[in-house]
């Protein structure tokens, strides 16, 4: 093999479709308003007090000039045409043109981690209901993790490698660190990276209830008459995630490609600090949760002291919270009052697979625009008083290195440094 070409890797654009918006533009406005986007499910009918999710506003891929009756039909798995759409909203973000120079030099790494469950789900309903020649012959492809960026590709004239970063809810940043290994090493110039997530079906609804990971919204809770309320990261009355689904997709390009193409930086991949826990398929491990965040900080060729802006896991579990907590006052001491942490998951909720993605480039933005975006919804809890989450309302904080944190299911963890640009 040859040797790495050790390029430096850009973003140069970014799309996303979320909870409090169906486009990044929208979803940012939102977001530095301090809103969240939680409402009663209405996808579908759950019986259960978990009932409380991010949906994506006015999200209708039927309305898309290249959704015809018969590909909407075809193509029943959720994540199939929110990974086309937002795929293409990134280049047209990026500018980046695709032709027969830049499109073989162009890959797409779409995680997920549920893939096509939709599908599935509407296949056994027709198995059971209608007998066994009404399982659709495209359910298999509705179901491959790679399938929705093949299909972007086939809509956008992209040829480089395609394939689905599978690591749970940190299958966004794996997306991006993959991506920026494969553009620094030379494999591609480009790359489409992220995830997308369709989860709001009833069976994951349930599981997600019964294994108590998401919030019980009862009578008494806060969030029973305001549903804006049900997500507070690091907030003392915290019992659980929101479940949303959503889509977070960032163009990756090699420094020299931007430049040839006229194409603007908006942020630089510094550092990637990627591990496992070995320890438990829920509960987080503090020991290799801390040498992920040093990894990526190491990577990166900067100190702790260098980090000046923290965008969080941040789940809203009583549990996984306190763990971050721990292991940030591990890594940064007696910096981290001073250092600004988001939780973004307080205003568009938990998408999985798409989180860290959706994040990541909301990151990027505050850059950009010289703020730091809120934990909503937050009440002080005596126990975490050392952290500063910028409860509630955006500030003005110029800044232009941030650490950002993705944790999943399995005991996969994956944090990426970006420098603003």
């Amino acid at each position: 093999m040859k040797a790495p070409l050790n390029r430096r890797v850009q973003v140069i654009g970014y799309a996303a479709a979320t909870a409090l918006g169906n486009t990044f533009a929208r979803t940012w406005e939102a977001a530095a308003a301090g809103r969240a986007g939680f409402r009663r499910l209405s996808r579908c009918v759950v019986d259960t007090r978990s009932n409380v999710v991010g949906e994506i506003p006015d999200w209708d891929p039927t309305a898309f000039g290249y959704v015809s009756r018969k590909e909407a039909s075809l193509w029943n798995a959720g994540f199939v045409f929110l990974t086309m759409e937002t795929c293409r909203q990134a280049l047209a973000d990026a500018g980046l043109e695709l032709d027969t120079a830049t499109g073989p030099r162009t890959a797409c790494l779409i995680g997920s981690a549920l893939n096509g469950t939709d599908s599935f789900r509407i296949a056994m309903d027709n198995h059971t209901r209608l007998g066994p020649l009404k399982v659709s012959p495209y359910l298999l492809p509705n179901l491959c993790a790679n399938l929705p960026a093949g299909k972007a590709g086939m809509l956008l004239g992209f040829t480089g490698p395609i394939f689905s970063p599978q690591g749970a809810c940190a299958s966004g940043n794996h997306a991006i660190a993959i991506g920026a290994r494969m553009i620094r090493d030379g494999d591609c110039d480009f790359a489409l990276v992220g995830g997308v997530e369709t989860c709001l079906v009833p069976e994951i609804i349930l599981g997600f209830a019964n294994m108590l990971a998401t919030i019980n919204v009862g009578p008494k809770d806060r969030a029973h008459a305001d549903p804006a309320q049900a997500s507070r990261p690091f907030s003392l009355d915290r019992k659980g995630f929101v479940l949303a689904e959503g889509a977070g997709i960032l163009v990756l390009a090699a420094e020299e490609a931007a430049a040839a193409h006229g194409l603007a930086p908006r942020a630089e991949v510094l550092g990637v600090g990627w591990n496992s826990d070995a320890h438990h398929f829920t509960r987080p491990n503090p020991a290799t949760v801390v040498r992920a965040m040093r990894d990526a900080i190491d990577d990166a060729a900067l100190a702790a002291e260098d980090i000046e802006a923290v965008n969080a896991h941040g789940t809203s579990t009583p549990t996984g919270d306190g763990v971050e907590a721990d292991c940030l006052r591990t890594v940064f001491g007696q910096r981290l009052p001073r250092i600004p942490i988001s939780a973004n998951k307080s205003q568009v909720g938990h998408s999985l697979g798409a989180s860290a993605a959706i994040e990541a480039a909301l990151a990027i933005e505050a850059m950009r625009c010289q703020v730091v975006l809120p934990t909503v919804n937050h009440r002080p809890d005596p126990t975490l008083d050392d952290l500063d989450v910028v409860p509630n309302t955006a500030r003005r904080y110029p800044h232009e290195i941030v650490l950002s944190n993705s944790f999943g299911f399995g005991g996969t963890n994956c944090c990426i440094v970006f420098r603003g640009m």
